[in-house]
């Protein structure tokens, strides 16, 4: 096993008015470290890429990066960088990046200028911001890169903001963090699983989480029975459903199980939508104490109570529009009479 610790660069349209939806982010800098087994850095890459949909640097970005449209010019195709990275990646490695954006970004790129994947399917990897968040138990926190790097007082690498300087902050960082930490693997979702036999299913240490196939609408993925099941996090056995499935805002849907060995139990479902167009669910079960358990009930009756009022305000709606249609009607009536 190795492991390819990359960051990328990337520009954007100065503007809403000329972005492209299919290619919000075009790359213009990878670069990487490979690590072997054992987390020793074996070999780096580092390649500037030409950029054709936004050729105009953006002014955040040329401040963040340092780079000028003249060197970008001189950099290859996506298309011939994309090969040659995945070449030197080789098939037998695990990604590493810091947050969750570069990975599916480098697919959007690679899906918009033809590339073909080496691998099918969705995507393991390695998140290294949450890994340090982890590791400073602030699982919740996303710290910067700069930030991690001070902690950790690493050495000068190079100027932050660049793929290959980044790249090798990042890996530093990753050498160093306990390897228990390496049982909270990430997923990408830019592809989504293809079959049921595709499909994911990972328990970590106070959770387990679930990666439908792809659907064609929400009401296809949540009416699938292996997405509407509950199973214990811990003993895996199915726990009866207290709270049924509801929506909360949007693409977001709870329920509330009962184990009767573990107690309670939170779903959680986010619809997701692929680079393919295809909609899946990404399904977590926790187990929760009474007082969370409680919050899931009171979040309901709130849903509740929105909804209520929602035809509340229909109803309303449609009988002052009645009242207008009849005063109009009598309006016209009266006139047609004094005629």
């Amino acid at each position: 096993m190795e492991y390819i610790v990359f960051d990328l660069e990337w520009n954007q349209s100065g503007s809403k008015a000329g972005e492209r939806e299919e290619l919000p982010c075009e790359i213009v800098e990878i670069g990487a470290v490979k690590l072997d087994a054992s987390f020793q850095a074996r070999d780096e890459f580092s390649v500037l890429v030409r950029p054709v949909v936004y050729r105009e640097l953006n002014r955040r970005t040329q401040e963040l990066i340092g780079l000028t449209e003249e060197e970008l010019r001189e950099g290859r195709p996506f298309r011939e960088a994309a090969e040659r990275f995945l070449d030197w990646c080789g098939a037998d490695s695990m990604f590493c990046t810091w947050g969750d954006m570069d990975l599916t970004e480098f697919q959007r790129n690679m899906q918009f200028f033809g590339v073909k994947p080496r691998r099918q399917g969705v995507l393991k990897y390695y998140d290294v911001q949450k890994l340090f968040a982890i590791s400073q138990r602030e699982p919740k926190e996303q710290r910067s890169l700069e930030y991690a790097a001070q902690v950790m007082e690493l050495s000068e690498a190079g100027p932050f903001h660049r793929a290959l300087s980044d790249a090798r902050y990042t890996a530093e960082i990753f050498r160093r963090l306990d390897k228990s930490c390496l049982s909270n693997y990430s997923t990408d979702y830019y592809r989504c699983p293809g079959s049921r036999e595709e499909e994911i299913r990972a328990v970590f240490s106070t959770y387990s989480k679930y990666i439908s196939m792809g659907f064609s609408t929400t009401e296809r993925v949540m009416a699938d029975k292996e997405v509407a099941s509950t199973r214990c996090c811990v003993c895996g056995k199915p726990a009866k459903r207290r709270i049924r499935w509801f929506s909360w805002r949007s693409g977001s849907y709870y329920c509330l199980a009962w184990c009767r060995e573990h107690g309670w139990l939170r779903g959680k479902i986010r619809i997701k939508k692929a680079g393919n167009g295809k909609l899946f669910a990404v399904k977590t079960i926790k187990r929760v104490s009474e007082e969370e358990a409680d919050a899931v009930r009171k979040r309901q009756e709130q849903m509740r109570q929105q909804r209520r009022q929602r035809r509340q305000r229909r109803k309303r709606t449609k009988r002052e529009a009645g009242r207008r249609d009849r005063q109009r009607q009598i309006a016209a009536d009266t006139m047609a009479q004094n005629r």
